[in-house]
């Protein structure tokens, strides 16, 4: 049984997917580790010698139809979530020997054995992490109305297994982000993960884990505390800690813990300092100030808009309010 973690991510991110790369090996030695790469080598400045040493699948491989329109709808923040299930089907379709496929986010480390996502799967296809499994103390960021916006799971991961239903679920949810895959909250969108709320309703084998030592991340800080100084990590000091997701972390602000929340400074939340301070340095190590610079092939170029027009109308107001008519008179509308 062949066992695979996939992530997906442009060339400025390969330090964070190499870095979860290595530490799923680490303790997982019996998994493989695929990079989905939203970019093109072949535009890229990139020697391959700076490439890490994890098969790279590029999008445009994949066999996307009409690609370019998913492109051209999409910022990069959306690609990169809507190609989600795109990759995961073309991996369960191209490798028959596969069993199990999760995906993880490139900025999350895993820190144990995955035997709490494998374990469900015995009995379900697919496996889920709720965002929050108790209510929010206070009104600092994020809120449950936020959860209601972005969604009750957490899509940087899900864990599958090779089943019919795994299949019908990637085909509903891909359909449903070739179209619908935009932030776009007043119109009920938020990328990939809103969609899956609806999941466990039209699919009857999916297991929502409460395991506090899956996801752990800025969002369920209030929920749980971290408690060792180094590897095991437990959480509550009852769970092992079995992998943090770092959303919204920028070793270039180190003090902050995401840029997504202002409910805990490192000062109120001590207990993941060390954690966040390890990640700063595994991903200086792993590359993180070099592939930064590189620019991502399916980055839009900012829309210029015309500003003639609105030059000679700041021209004309400077001027007396006879002239300022007279011009408005001209212009045609």
């Amino acid at each position: 049984m062949q066992k695979i973690v996939l992530t997906i991510c442009s060339i400025n991110y390969l330090a964070q997917a190499k870095s979860l790369g290595d530490s799923l090996l680490q303790h997982n030695p019996d998994y493989h580790f695929l990079i989905g790469l939203v970019d093109r080598l072949d535009q890229s400045s990139i020697d391959k010698s700076q490439l890490p040493e994890y098969p790279l699948i590029e999008l445009h491989t994949i066999g996307i139809e009409d690609l370019d329109e998913l492109c051209e709808k999409y910022n990069i923040t959306e690609l990169n979530t809507a190609v989600k299930p795109f990759f995961m089907e073309y991996i369960y379709h191209t490798y028959p020997e596969v069993e199990i496929l999760h995906y993880f986010d490139p900025d999350i480390l895993v820190f144990q054995a995955l035997d709490e996502i494998e374990n469900p799967l015995k009995n379900h296809s697919l496996v889920l992490t709720p965002h929050i499994l108790t209510p929010y103390p206070d009104t600092s960021r994020p809120q449950e109305t936020d959860l209601l916006n972005t969604g009750i799971f957490n899509l940087g991961f899900i864990g599958t297994k090779r089943s019919p239903n795994t299949l019908a679920f990637l085909h509903w949810w891909k359909e449903r982000l070739r179209d619908q895959c935009y932030i776009d909250l007043a119109n009920g969108m938020f990328v990939d993960q809103l969609w899956v709320n609806f999941a466990p309703v039209y699919f009857d084998d999916v297991y929502i884990s409460r395991h506090m030592g899956l996801n752990m991340a800025y969002w369920n800080l209030h929920e749980r505390v971290l408690t060792g100084e180094n590897i095991p990590y437990s959480v509550n000091d009852t769970v092992p800690l079995i992998f943090f997701h770092f959303s919204g972390y920028h070793p270039e602000n180190p003090t902050v813990i995401s840029k997504y929340q202002n409910r805990y400074t490192f000062q109120e939340k001590p207990d993941v300092a060390t954690i966040f301070d390890q990640y700063a340095q595994i991903l200086i190590k792993n590359g993180h100030e070099m592939y930064k610079k590189f620019p991502c092939f399916y980055i839009k170029a900012p829309e210029v808009k015309p500003r003639k027009r609105f030059l000679r109308v700041r021209k004309y107001l400077s001027l007396p309010f006879q002239k300022v008519v007279n011009f408005i008179d001209k212009v045609q509308i």
